[in-house]
């Protein structure tokens, strides 16, 4: 176990939420291991109570906590009371999300989009907004939103997905200014494809699948870093890029393109 002083100075207690499994579980052992604290917030305890032991035996520290982001009064609540017990979280990683369905806008319903959004935007916000005030009278914290390479580019298959993933970017892109003057940093993260739960279910090409040991490797420095922006698998984010620059019919046809193969 590396030495507390790799953690981010001088603080070191993190909240992460969909610590259960894939990125968000990979993401904790790996602060965990840096030397920070971390509590993990999931809906399903069992996983997090494994998860905690193992960081232990590896000798970290790690806390496991019932947080459902789609109960928004009942998460803003928890992770009010969680931070008054801790003395205060010093960075804060909206992580839970859920995939949503690859399929076109002819078969996406009111109740699938509400589904997504709950959890990946106004789940991110209920994690978020609560900490800021207490955060701010503190004078310091670090947010950090776990958005996708999604956000970056139109996909008829994923426009659900795409847009609370776009608007999660906008939010933290907006008011980062703001919370910087107040001395809380902003990291917003977006991630390509990532081997998880999630991705496993997917029946469609993901160029680039980077392993999740290394992807939450990666997270953990853009963290420690307190970078503004990261963006990787760099193959992917740059092919992305450029697609944007073509001409909507164009980029249409290459995202339908891709999706037929």
């Amino acid at each position: 176990m590396p030495s507390p002083t790799t953690a981010t100075s001088p603080a070191t207690k993190v909240l992460l939420t969909g610590a259960s499994s894939g990125i968000g579980a990979a993401l904790a052992t790996e602060l965990c291991r840096r030397g920070h604290h971390v509590w993990l917030g999931a809906r399903r305890v069992d996983k997090l109570q494994g998860l905690v032991e193992v960081i232990g035996a590896a000798g970290g520290t790690a806390h496991a906590v019932t947080i459902d982001v789609t109960d928004h009064v009942a998460c803003a609540a928890t992770i009010v009371a969680l931070d008054q017990a801790c003395g205060g979280f010093d960075v804060v990683i909206a992580n839970a999300g859920v995939g949503g369905r690859h399929t076109s806008v002819w078969r996406t319903t009111p109740q699938d989009a509400k589904e997504v959004i709950d959890t990946n935007l106004t789940g991110a916000l209920a994690t978020i907004l609560p900490l800021l005030p207490l955060m701010r009278a503190r004078g310091r914290g670090h947010v950090v939103g776990m958005s996708s390479l999604a956000a970056d580019l139109t996909q008829p298959m994923a426009a659900v997905y795409g847009a609370s993933k776009s608007a999660l970017t906008y939010f933290l892109d907006s008011v980062a200014p703001e919370l910087e003057q107040k001395g809380i940093a902003v990291t917003i993260v977006h991630p390509g494809f990532v081997k998880s739960e999630m991705t496993s279910k997917n029946t469609f090409p993901m160029p680039f699948l980077v392993d999740t040991d290394v992807a939450a490797r990666v997270i953990a420095d853009a963290i420690v870093g307190r970078r503004a922006w990261l963006r990787f698998p760099l193959p992917l984010s740059m092919t992305m890029g450029v697609a944007n620059l073509l001409p909507r019919s164009w980029r249409a046809r290459l995202v339908a393109g891709g999706a037929a193969k």
